[in-house]
């Protein structure tokens, strides 16, 4: 019984690195054409390197570290990497994930979804749709009336106050 637990153990840990090392969904959404269009150099010198990390590699930045959780002034919120308004603070709320998190995005055509298995089981990944940059998951536990929660990295984002 001890043996084969450490077997299975060993097996689900080389499968779980291995998909995770796997180059697979952020080389292939790399190759999806975008209207805006840069090279590898090009987003590293353009963005900070929190925000390189997030929307260019697929990273998460820590809970709780962002100050967008806290805005609650009327406004946009746009992608930091080309400036596409994303989400609006009309739409956001306090999921107490750490994350700022919107039930719905500005408009259908703002964001874009991929499906991701890099923690094994598939998430919804949500993409900008004029650059590509990784924004975060959405998921299906958000309030009323969409039920959705759009769980987004700080970084990836840069909050535009209403004029």
């Amino acid at each position: 019984m001890h043996k084969t637990f450490i077997i299975l153990f060993v097996i689900a840990l080389v499968a779980f690195v291995g998909l995770n090392l796997w180059p697979g969904h952020a080389e292939e959404e790399s190759k999806t054409n975008y209207p805006i269009q840069k090279t590898d150099a090009e987003w590293k010198a353009e963005l900070s390197p929190e925000a390189y990390r997030i929307l260019r590699k697929h990273d998460t930045e820590r809970p709780n570290s962002s100050p967008l959780n806290k805005v609650k002034e009327p406004g946009d919120f746009v992608c930091a990497g080309c400036g596409q308004t994303l989400f609006q603070t009309a739409h956001k709320f306090d999921s107490g994930t750490g994350w700022p998190s919107f039930y719905q995005p500005a408009s259908a055509s703002a964001v874009g979804t991929t499906k991701d298995y890099k923690l094994l089981l598939p998430r919804t990944e949500v993409h900008c749709s004029r650059c590509g940059g990784h924004l975060g998951h959405v998921f299906g536990d958000g309030p009323k009336p969409t039920g959705k929660r759009y769980c987004i990295n700080g970084a990836a984002l840069d909050f535009e106050p209403e004029n």
